[in-house]
């Protein structure tokens, strides 16, 4: 997703932290429901998405009557799934059929590529393209483990050296900070915490590997084939991620009529063969209307009370960053602390206090405190792979994942299983590392 830069309601009445209920419920559904009854939320989670994004609002609004900050949010509902759906169908239309089963070393290599590919066409992008190709290749011996490691690494970790990678560094790009800014700082960062989870990977997966039975390590090593079809759908790729630097309502515009080009240009096998239908992002657009609609007040009372929360080093930046990106919007999560952090430095010219919205402001930002600007953009991206709502993608990922019959794990085994003792100690690691 790239939105808007946030809109201040400081300007209106302030909401209550109660008014999160809503935020906090939904949620709590999408953890519990497939467990309580499977059937019903199938069925209804539409209904109860929307239904509880519309008492979000509504609270939201009788306490603070800031209705432009409920346009605004709509405005980056739509931009956000204008650019994950027109990628969705444009990378539906591209079919990567592989022969040959991939060993550990080549999955290993194929996470490595993806990572490097998120910081060129975006983590959605790379996400979107990559996902299907992905389970061919693992299709003898697919588990949980391998949806989870390509969420951490390709959809998430790996987008974090160019403004491109991931939506909160794009925000850092309109607040000026320069585009070379985020592969100059944070490299080494990325090459640990990525070479950290690939090395985890790797284990699991040779594991994986010689549990399987001796035809299907006998598929593995023999040599693999690829073919590529409906590679026109790259030029509407390319024409997406160009669209990113337009205006609104010029960027949706370009994006839907791209995945339009894409859909009717694309042969009807093509389609087949990956399977292609409309469920997944249908599932990820309405579950992303409430969690975008219940999480204003959330995100508005971070705003009112950020600068309250003792943030004094670039760790704690890092931490409080990363937590509340995990199940908040990460874009806005990173905007409301890079504000906070900029206005806690004082300008060496005439005293005053920094602002995010002046150009001289964040150039003098950036030469006074540049560790707390690494620390609030790694806690943006790295953290978005604890949950499936951390970042845009994930749920997408499980989504396709799902559809060609691959078992994924529920929201509370991702994190008790994964994420928690997976990234949990790498982060803790990079974090002491580069920021202590």
């Amino acid at each position: 997703m790239y939105p808007l830069p946030l809109v201040s309601a400081v300007a209106h009445g302030e909401v209550a932290l109660w008014a999160v209920t809503p935020f906090a419920l939904l949620l709590g559904m999408i953890a519990a429901m497939p467990f309580i009854n499977k059937h019903f939320w199938e069925h209804h989670y539409a209904k109860v998405s929307v239904a509880l994004g519309i008492v979000g609002i509504a609270i939201y609004y009788s306490s603070t009557g800031n209705w432009h900050r409920v346009m605004h949010t709509g405005l980056e509902y739509i931009s956000f799934i204008a650019l994950i759906g027109s990628l969705f169908v444009v990378a539906g239309g591209i079919h990567i059929s592989v022969k040959g089963e991939a060993t550990p070393l080549v999955n290993v290599l194929f996470l490595a590529i993806g990572a490097v590919l998120a910081n060129i066409i975006g983590t959605t992008g790379a996400s979107m393209l990559l996902i299907r190709p992905w389970i061919r290749m693992n299709k003898y011996r697919i588990t949980a483990f391998h949806i989870v490691f390509f969420i951490f690494i390709v959809s998430n970790v790996g987008g974090c050296l160019t403004p491109i990678g991931d939506p909160p560094l794009f925000l850092g790009y309109l607040k000026s900070v320069p585009f070379w800014w985020t592969l100059q700082h944070l490299w080494q960062p990325w090459l640990m915490a990525v070479g950290c989870v690939l090395a985890v990977f790797a284990v699991v997966d040779t594991l994986n590997f010689r549990k399987a039975p001796k035809e299907i390590r006998d598929l593995e090593t023999a040599e693999e084939q690829w073919k590529f079809d409906g590679l026109h759908n790259l030029g509407f790729l390319a024409a997406i991620l160009g669209g990113v630097f337009l205006p609104t309502p010029w960027r949706e515009v370009v994006m839907v009529g791209c995945a339009a080009g894409s859909f009717f240009t694309t042969g009807k096998q093509t389609h087949e063969a990956n399977d292609f239908n409309f469920g997944p992002i249908r599932e990820v657009a309405f579950l992303f209307v409430g969690i975008f609609a219940t999480m204003i007040p959330a995100l508005d009372w971070l705003e009112h009370h950020a600068s309250d929360l003792g943030l004094d080093s670039p760790l704690k930046f890092y931490w409080i960053t990363g937590v509340l990106s995990s199940v908040l919007d990460n874009a806005p999560t990173y905007l409301t602390f890079l504000a906070t952090s900029v206005s806690q430095q004082v300008s060496v010219l005439d005293g005053h206090k920094l602002s995010v919205d002046s150009l001289a402001d964040m150039a003098e930002y950036l030469k006074l405190a540049p560790h707390y600007l690494v620390a609030i953009s790694l806690g943006a991206v790295f953290f978005g792979a604890s949950t499936y709502i951390g970042n845009g993608p994930n749920f997408m990922v499980k989504a396709i994942a799902e559809q060609s019959k691959v078992k994924t794990p529920d929201f509370f085994s991702y994190i008790l299983f994964y994420s928690a003792p997976v990234l949990l100690p790498i982060f803790a690691f990079v974090g002491w590392l580069f920021l202590r």
